[in-house]
């Protein structure tokens, strides 16, 4: 059958980062505010009730890295860099832009870059407990939650009400089930779409601030790849290996490990990852009140930064048999510990389930192309 590469339903979400900026700005002239986001963990619900716009602002690049070095150690983390480098720089609008930046506690080298960043930008942290199931750290990020929706009243002069909170909550969780739906589709043999197009969505989904409109065009992504795989055409050849890419964030120049997989007779069918599955698996229970069931579903996402991490375990564990993986492809960033560390447990997990596991580690420069296609193209090619 012919392939159909989709452009347009997919180079529209590519293009909605770049694209984005200019939005942004417009609707800075209009009056709305803006909220710079670094994390899974941070709930965007309380933005949207107060009428503001939030978008993430991590950096994916190194062309900032080299400014940051001159206040940053070198072998701190190429996200933080990155993400401080382009604030000092002026050189990301979505941070140039921002009213608001909120932050949290994540890991340590985050946590000091937020004081530094705290000197040029407006900067809110949330104090994120370590563990997600003692009463005491579940009381303690309610009262962060809590927190956060009053110092986006004062700083915006606003006052949210319930109604504004639950619509907010509803509309969320509508964006979820959506993009559920989306990523879902690869659980098919062969998937109806390659890893790249799947992640262009993923990722794009977030830099597009009209809920409406993007809803919409997820739902019209959805049904053209559906019909299209119902008419017979096939993306991705029935032979290719179906990976799980899991670990840490995952855009930008790391997308040159996506490339490398799909270069090599891969096709990645499920990401893990930040900008994937686990920040849209959970949704907020819109029957409990409004603040707590915010807090509850945040404080489950699985990550590294928890201990034990017994969600993401449980997450990879139930992607690996419904995407009917053949193998876990793990992603991690020079100078993170805690995924690093991490690392030997995700590797004992799957060969207690006899899914071949590899961990490859990268940063943002394209230095390590050439080596990152020859190891993951072996491991692809030793998959039976």
């Amino acid at each position: 059958m012919a392939k159909n590469a989709l452009p347009s339903a997919f180079e529209n979400f590519a293009d909605a980062r770049k694209e984005g900026f200019l939005t942004v700005k417009n609707l800075k002239d209009e009056g709305k505010k803006v909220v710079g986001t670094f994390c899974a963990y941070t709930p965007v619900e309380i933005f949207l009730a107060a009428g503001a716009v939030s978008v993430g602002i991590c950096s994916f690049s190194d062309e900032t890295i080299p400014e940051a070095e001159k206040v940053l150690p070198s072998n701190l983390c190429p996200l933080i860099k990155s993400s401080y480098g382009f604030a000092i720089t002026e050189k990301c609008p979505y941070m140039y832009f921002a009213d608001l930046i909120v932050g949290e506690t994540t890991c340590d080298g985050k946590k000091k870059m937020y004081e530094l960043l705290g000197d040029i930008k407006n900067v809110h942290v949330m104090q994120l407990p370590q563990t997600q199931t003692d009463e005491a750290s579940i009381e303690m990020w309610y009262k962060e939650v809590l927190a956060l929706k009053e110092k986006v009243e004062k700083e915006f002069d606003v006052t949210i009400t319930e109604d504004d909170i639950k619509a907010a909550i509803t509309i969320k969780n509508e964006e979820r089930m959506l993009l559920q739906e989306f990523y879902n589709l690869s659980k098919s043999c062969p998937p109806p779409i390659t890893g790249t197009e799947q992640l262009k969505v993923l990722y794009g989904s977030q830099f597009k601030f009209d809920y409406e409109s993007k809803n919409k065009e997820l739902r019209d992504v959805i049904d053209k790849v559906k019909k299209d795989y119902e008419d017979g055409v096939e993306n991705v050849s029935k032979s290719a290996k179906r990976i799980l890419i899991t670990g840490c964030p995952l855009a930008g120049v790391t997308e040159k490990v996506v490339t490398a997989i799909e270069d090599s007779g891969g096709v990645v069918v499920a990401f893990e990852n930040c900008i994937g599955v686990k920040t849209a698996d959970r949704l907020v229970d819109e029957n409990e009140e409004p603040y707590k069931a915010i807090a509850d579903r945040y404080l489950q996402i699985g990550c590294s930064v928890m201990t034990p991490d017994t969600n993401r375990y449980d997450l990879l564990s139930r992607l690996v048999e419904e995407f009917k993986v053949d193998g876990v492809v793990e992603m991690t960033l020079q100078a993170c510990h805690t995924y690093a560390i991490e690392t030997a447990q995700i590797r004992k997990l799957m060969q207690d389930r006899d899914v071949p596991f590899i961990s490859v580690e990268t940063d943002y420069s394209t230095a390590d192309v050439a080596q990152l296609k020859t190891r993951l193209a072996a491991f692809i090619e030793m998959l039976v």
